[in-house]
């Protein structure tokens, strides 16, 4: 299985790079920080007109494409992922890339089908509040809207509490992803 694993946290000092480290570093996995990748995040034109890609961002469709297995590693930042992580979605999982729509239909063909996807999702606060509360935004977002609509069978883990973690609770979520990147999903 080939796996690439993306730290959507626009820091590479941040925990989610530390975790997508560990996690690339135990499967072995190509390992890509967003804030390293040149590119406008903005979708000018909607999908009516397809802005040229940047060269990283051709490169990143073909890594997508070279790879099984795809581990996300983001935190909640409103509800939702960073702002980078977002841009990225949108510029590069494009219509005839991650999806395309049939003719006449208001259905679609999942272009990514067969290739899996593991979101290891960071919170300030617990997950249990994110979920009664809000309803689990970023994961109706990400898993559902987004990637299971490009056709990725996708495993979500969730870390809470992270503004009152300790090193020795950063330890214990360390050895957590360890062992999620032995055996992914």
């Amino acid at each position: 299985m080939k796996t690439l694993v993306i730290n959507a946290h626009p820091s590479k000092n941040s925990l989610c790079a530390h975790l997508a480290h560990v996690y690339a570093e135990q499967s072995q996995a190509k390992l890509v920080h967003l804030s390293d990748l040149k590119f406008d995040p903005i979708l000018h034109e909607g999908y009516r007109e397809i802005q040229q890609l940047e060269p990283d961002l051709l490169n990143m469709q073909q890594l997508i494409l070279d790879s099984s297995h795809i581990v996300f590693v983001t935190p909640v930042w409103w509800g939702s992922v960073p702002a980078l992580f977002k841009g990225f979605l949108d510029r590069t999982l494009l219509p005839g890339f991650a999806f395309k729509y049939r003719a006449g239909s208001d259905l679609w063909d999942k272009l990514l089908k067969g290739k899996s996807a593991h979101l290891i999702v960071l919170s300030d606060g617990p997950t249990w509040w994110n979920n009664l509360i809000y309803g689990d935004p970023i994961i109706k977002m990400l898993k559902r809207a987004v990637l299971e609509f490009c056709g990725l069978k996708v495993k979500v883990t969730k870390f809470g509490s992270i503004k009152k973690a300790k090193p020795g609770d950063i330890e214990k979520i360390s050895a957590s992803v360890r062992k999620l990147a032995v055996k992914p999903a």
